[in-house]
């Protein structure tokens, strides 16, 4: 299970510091640091609603675009024998490996 939490419409990594004893949120996807801490989930979507705001609103006064542009193009590295098991299973589906690829990979994030 990924540990994660959306606020307001962006997604957060959750993990739990025990040296410190906190939950600490970190955004994702974008176009710099903006984290979080807090002692119960509660005040982490508190604290969370705050870091996001303070940094949309330096990204508005700077006039920099908040969020991570991406391609939609990524490279990936696998052994030779998973990539030929992958074409077939994505042949015996009638898919490209494109297609393939897209659908597992949509499932799976889906499924969290």
């Amino acid at each position: 299970m990924i540990n994660q939490m959306t606020i307001n419409g962006v997604k957060a990594i959750i993990s739990y510091d025990p040296d410190i004893e906190l939950f600490r949120g970190e955004f994702v996807g974008l176009n710099g640091g903006a984290d979080f801490y807090a002692a119960t989930i509660e005040g982490l979507r508190h604290e969370g609603e705050i870091s996001l705001k303070v940094f949309m609103d330096a990204c508005q006064e700077d006039g920099v675009e908040p969020f991570k542009a991406f391609s939609g193009k990524f490279n990936v590295r696998i052994p030779p024998r998973l990539h030929a098991d992958i074409v077939s299973a994505a042949a015996a589906q009638g898919k490209s490996l494109n297609q393939w690829i897209c659908e597992v990979l949509s499932h799976e994030v889906n499924a969290t």
